[in-house]
């Protein structure tokens, strides 16, 4: 497929995802908090399979980054006011305030842009950190809140289930996403060969996670999740 119409087939995938969970927040069908969960999980799997659409060419991986970047800087507009859109405040926030778009949604986005253009397709080690923010971080919070578990001793805000759940979502999405790409040949199987190095890097960005690091997890686990993907891949 020609790359600029992969690039228009990925922003209206993204969009369309993007704004029917404003839509349903907006209407008041889903908690906020949870509608932000949902987004934060979903948008890394749909963006990551879109990357099949386009070309192996050298400007593949900027076309595509341009899909998260331009959705990253209407979040910080949001956030910042200059533009106003209720149905995504309502949706990515906790409490309503746009200014909370400014942190973790920001961070989210920033850390899609990086890992696109730093591995895209020639390495696992992008994926694996982006789909570890996104099922990892992103699960944590909805098992944490609804799973009544002991706190962690040394983050009293954190909890067991929510560190299982971090390790739980992050190897799961992993392990489907690189079932995909090794199964349309992108990275050598078999498929076994993955499954330690997710184990391992799912455990490192669940102990990351549960330290005490608010608003930030977006960057440190998925910081933690490269640098352990260098060790093992």
């Amino acid at each position: 497929m020609n790359n600029y119409i992969a690039l228009i087939i990925t922003f209206g995938i993204s969009l369309i995802f993007l704004r029917s969970m404003d839509f349903i927040a907006h209407r008041g069908w889903m908690d906020s908090k949870l509608s932000r969960k949902v987004i934060h999980i979903g948008t890394g799997p749909l963006f990551v399979l879109c990357w099949f659409l386009f070309r192996d060419t050298p400007d593949a991986r900027w076309l595509a980054a341009l899909v998260p970047f331009t959705i990253t800087v209407q979040f910080a507009l949001i956030g910042l006011g200059i533009i106003k859109d209720d149905a995504s405040v309502k949706a990515m926030s906790r409490n309503g305030d746009p200014k909370e778009i400014l942190r973790g949604p920001l961070y989210y986005g920033i850390m899609f842009v990086v890992l696109t253009i730093l591995f895209w397709r020639d390495s696992p080690i992008g994926i694996v950190a982006l789909m570890m923010m996104c099922g990892g971080d992103g699960i944590a919070d909805i098992v944490g809140r609804r799973i009544k578990s002991p706190k962690l001793p040394w983050s009293r805000e954190k909890s067991v289930a929510g560190s299982i759940g971090v390790f739980a979502g992050g190897w799961i999405l992993s392990a489907i996403i690189l079932f995909i790409y090794v199964s349309a040949g992108v990275f050598a199987g078999p498929f076994t060969n993955y499954l330690l190095p997710i184990t391992l890097i799912a455990l490192a960005a669940a102990l990351v996670e549960s330290l005490h690091f608010k608003d930030i997890d977006n960057i440190t686990m998925t910081i933690a999740s490269v640098l352990v993907g260098y060790l093992l891949f």
